[in-house]
């Protein structure tokens, strides 16, 4: 076996623990001086590099920010000031940069100003093992680096820093100090690998993501669908109304038209019918088409085109006024006997005048009759014609009623059947994107279950092998 004490530790540690990495560390003949702000650490350093120059030629002094990456001193000087007490963080400092080292070497600076140094001291070497059991053999001495008056007192921490650097013992005991700081963070992360507090948090993480993934999913589909049933259905009723609604409003106003009626206007009558049942029919169309434009706005939708199909034509006819000769007979007969009242009663006036005026009375009574027959027979005819054409009007917009609610369930149909194609669509869409993310989200879980795995399996094959070794560190240590 090698004389080499760094060569021996490592060889102990690699028969327990066979394959673990070594400390990647470069060990230098420095004496690092560190401590809290304010200790006077800088005094120190300067002072102590002064005095052993001489007493030991080739050692460096540095601080902690003069040391290169990779590089760990022999032994540490740690410099805590007599005005305040040891700190908790002084101690995690201290623990830093002494990681690799097991050469510690306690200060208290500033005696000359703090006369209560001592209880500072003492409340030192009483808070130091409490943080770490390692520090508890650790040597304290006081020193004035920068004294406002008089030579540095340094004498004492030269005196103990040479005893501790001759020890025959300190690469030893520095190289398990290094093993022991090697195995038990190679041990801890070990261990916090395969507890995964990290990555449970991100399984939780994905788990809630998949599950709001497949919720959202479900949502929206249903929230669609249903959106889309409504407002179907609303437009549904609201269009009958607006068909129904408008035939009214035309037949009012055929109505209308029909009360005013002349025989002048008779004629033409028939066709202003069926160009205004037309424009009825155009005007719900275009009605039914925005309203749909609307629902499919509404859903996110692509508009519903107009129909390509031809508009439907109401066939008004042609109203039955021609065949009435019984009724004119009778209208003849009412209005004679009517005319020839009128010129009867009109005859007695002239009665009692002369023989010429009353002849040509009686010719007055008889040309007054007959205009009073005429008269009559014209206006009972125009009347007639007038209720005629009422009821052809109501059932000529009865038909357009019935054209209009036809046309107004087809195109809502059509529409619906457009509209529940294109949602299907989108949601077969949205289908392939959620699972396409349910799929990545299972990749990556299954990713941390395999990880999770393979921290387990390494943490039981080597965790209970960097423990002895580190419990043999320990040992050696004397912890």
């Amino acid at each position: 076996m090698t004389d080499d004490p760094v060569d021996r530790v490592d060889a102990l540690v690699a028969q327990i623990a066979p394959g673990v990495r070594p400390p990647a560390v470069r060990r230098s003949e420095v004496v690092l001086v560190t401590g809290p702000w304010l200790a006077g650490v800088s005094a120190v350093a300067v002072a102590l590099a002064d005095l052993l120059a001489d007493r030991l030629p080739g050692w460096r002094v540095v601080e902690a920010t003069d040391l290169a990456p990779g590089e760990v001193a022999t032994a540490v000087v740690f410099v805590v000031s007599a005005a305040a007490a040891l700190a908790q963080s002084d101690c995690a400092l201290l623990d830093a940069a002494a990681a690799h080292t097991d050469v510690v070497i306690g200060v208290v600076s500033k005696i000359d100003a703090h006369h209560q140094w001592r209880e500072m001291q003492e409340v030192a070497r009483e808070v130091l093992p409490e943080y770490a059991p390692r520090y508890r053999d650790v040597a304290w001495v006081g020193a004035a680096a920068a004294p406002a008056r008089g030579e540095p007192l340094i004498d004492d921490l030269a005196a103990e820093l040479i005893n501790q650097l001759g020890d025959s013992d300190v690469q030893r005991r520095n190289r398990l100090r290094s093993w022991e700081f090697q195995l038990r963070t190679d041990a801890d992360r070990i261990d916090r690998n395969a507890r995964a507090d990290g990555r449970r948090a991100r399984v939780a993480l994905l788990q809630e993501q998949r599950d709001e993934v497949l919720r959202q999913r479900r949502l929206s589909k249903s929230e669609r669908v249903i959106a889309l049933r409504s407002r179907i259905a609303t437009a549904r009723v609201q269009l009958g109304y607006f068909a129904r609604k408008r035939c009214a409003s035309v037949r009012g106003e055929l109505a209308e038209d029909v009360a005013n009626m002349t025989r002048s206007r008779l004629d033409e009558f028939t066709d202003y019918v069926d160009d205004r049942l037309a424009e009825a029919v155009v005007e719900v169309d275009e009605g039914v088409t925005e309203q749909l434009a609307d629902v499919a706005h509404e859903l996110g939708l692509s508009a519903v085109p107009a129909s390509d199909a031809a508009l439907p034509q109401v066939e008004a006819g042609e109203p039955p006024l021609s065949s009435r000769r019984l009724e004119t007979q009778l209208t003849i007969l009412f209005g004679m006997g009517f005319g020839g009242g009128v010129a009867l009663t009109l005859s007695r006036l002239f009665a009692h005048l002369a023989p010429v005026p009353a002849a040509a009375g009686a010719v007055a009574c008889v040309a007054i009759g007959v205009a009073v027959t005429v008269w009559v027979v014209r206006i009972r005819g125009l009347l007639r014609d007038r209720a005629v054409l009422d009821r052809w009007v109501g059932e000529t917009t009865g038909a357009l009623g019935s054209t209009l609610a036809e046309l107004v369930a087809l195109r809502v149909v059509a529409a619906e059947t457009t509209l529940t194609a294109e949602l299907a669509e989108r949601n077969e869409t949205e289908a392939t994107a959620a699972a396409d993310r349910i799929a990545g989200l299972d990749r990556e879980l299954a990713e941390h279950a395999a990880a999770t795995a393979r921290a387990a399996t390494v943490r039981d094959r080597q965790l209970p092998m960097l423990r002895r070794a580190l419990e043999n560190v320990r040992a050696d240590l004397g912890e």
